[in-house]
This record gives C-alpha cells, structure tokens and sequence, in this order.
C-alpha cells in the first residue's frame, strides 16, 4: 500500500533543497527542526519576514509510520503545555510535531501565561480569536528523510 504525499512549505530567504536541523536561535514552539506548513500563505508571511529575498519552499511529505509523531489537531491544555516546555528549552523524543502555531501575538500570551501575569483562563479566552495557523516541525534526521524537494518560489 503507497502512503499518501502531501506537499509542505518552508518559508525562507534562500531555496533549501536539502533540509538540515539547526539548533541555535531561540527555542521554537515544538523546539528545535525544520520548520513547514500545510498553509502556503502562512509561508508566504514566514518568508516576507526574513531579511534578504523571500522564498517558498515545497515538499513532498511522505509519511513513516516507524517514527514517533505527536499531532495537536487543535489549541488544548495538552498543546500548552509542550509549547510551554519547548519555548523553555525543555527537549522531547518526537520525530516529527504537528500542530497550531503560537505567532507573535499569541507568543506574548504565552509569556504573559508563563509568567504568572495572566490566568491559564485568561490566555484562553485571549486566544481564541486567532486566525487557524499550521505547523508541522521535522526534528531528527529521520524525519528529514521524509521530505522530498519539489521546487521553490521566490515572492
């Protein structure tokens, strides 16, 4: 049976045919990786942010059932709390992490969360209103094998 490929995107400044995990920078919602979306506009903003040019990354994704995949389909207590522990430096065991994106906005709740400055009620009720956002992060090398390099578009 052939698994299904979907295609991802990578915002970026250069074309990245061959995707490398690079931990350094800030710690990430899902920690450190490759970065993609399903949402081609939400890489479209990934990649004007960047200095430079701006480029869209695709790939093909093709799942492997062998390695250890966490997917948060939506914004939960559970989903919190990893991006909590991740944005702390908190390393997982996961493969590949998939999921609702903490953006700038929604960062600052965090923060405001973590700090004790909101209520875990309070960060709720803040978030809700936000705009659906998608990111899937390839943590290992493992699961850089399952991407395949399809193109890429600079805006």
């Amino acid at each position: 049976m052939q698994m299904k490929e979907i295609i991802v995107y990578h915002g970026s400044n250069v074309e990245v045919i061959k995707p490398q995990n690079l931990q350094n920078g800030f710690y990430k919602d899902f920690g450190y990786g490759f970065y993609c979306t399903k949402l081609e506009k939400q890489a479209r903003r990934w990649a004007l942010t960047r200095k430079g040019d701006s480029v869209v990354n695709r790939y093909y994704y093709s799942e492997n059932t062998e390695l250890k995949i966490k997917v948060f389909s939506d914004m939960t207590e559970e989903w919190l709390a990893f991006v909590v522990e991740c944005r702390m430096g908190t390393p997982h065991d996961f493969d590949i992490v998939e999921g609702p994106m903490a953006d700038d906005q929604m960062w600052n709740f965090v923060e405001e969360y973590v700090k004790g400055r909101i209520s875990k009620r309070a960060f709720w009720e803040l978030v809700k209103f936000n705009h659906p956002t998608h990111q899937i992060v390839y943590c290992t090398e493992a699961a850089l094998k399952t991407l395949r390099f399809e193109g890429s578009e600079k805006l």
